[in-house]
């Protein structure tokens, strides 16, 4: 295993680089959701700073050096956890926010929200599961860290970390669902440029075989070189 960094919260010694081609699906879903939603809330956190923040001992200093995918996508590749872990993880930051309206998952607790999530989730679903100390070193934080942050989470959970097979479905169809929406948004831009590209051709073929005056005619391909294509007027 590559070494990572310490617990303050700065990320020194990440490995970013790394990557997993084995990433199960639903890390990806579960990322994108993450990174939309911190994203949100970062915008808002000079409102927010000063409320009445339940997760307040899950915030470092400052954000990691790694993002949430690569995060993840470590945490896949060097522990034992099954994909379900991830997704009880996801349900239990869900439930976090929801049974403590003042606090945000931001960039500065969404790491350690999850490594604490998912090493709960692994003693819950599998039978043979990590060490405190061992998830610890792969999410960057100390032994000491950990301890305090499962025992943390799990009363502001007030314990309740099981998840009937209905819940844990909706969660499952929620993060297919996201998963399906932002291929469709990527599909839908690509589309979109090649469309306007065509139509943009089709203009300047016009132009050009028109009787348009001289000086309408340039105006016309310089508009039309603004949607970047290869022309020369």
């Amino acid at each position: 295993m590559k070494p990572i960094g310490g617990g303050d919260g700065g990320g020194g010694g990440w490995d970013s680089t790394e990557s997993d081609p084995k990433t199960p699906r639903v890390l990806t879903a579960l990322s994108q959701v993450l990174e939309r939603l911190i994203a949100r809330n970062d915008d808002l956190l000079e409102e927010w700073i000063g409320g009445d923040d339940a997760l307040h001992g899950f915030r470092g200093a400052k954000a990691p050096g790694i993002s949430v995918a690569k995060y993840l996508e470590r945490m896949h590749r060097f522990t034992s956890c099954s994909p379900s872990c991830f997704v009880v993880a996801f349900a239990y930051v869900d439930r976090l926010v929801h049974l403590h309206p003042g606090s945000r998952v931001v960039s500065t607790n969404v790491h350690r929200l999850i490594v604490t999530g998912v090493l709960i989730a692994s003693k819950v679903l599998d039978d043979l599961h990590d060490s405190n100390q061992f998830f610890a070193r792969v999410g960057g934080v100390t032994k000491r860290e950990m301890n305090r942050m499962e025992l943390e989470m799990l009363f502001l959970l007030d314990f309740k970390v099981s998840l009937s097979p209905s819940v844990f479905k909706t969660y499952c169809e929620h993060l297919e669902k996201e998963l399906r929406l932002a291929e469709v948004d990527w599909k839908s831009i690509i589309i979109g440029r090649f469309m306007i590209r065509l139509m943009m051709s089709a203009a300047v073929a016009a132009v050009e075989t028109s009787r348009l005056s001289p000086t309408m005619r340039l105006l016309c391909l310089r508009l039309a070189r603004l949607g970047d294509l290869p022309f020369c007027v």
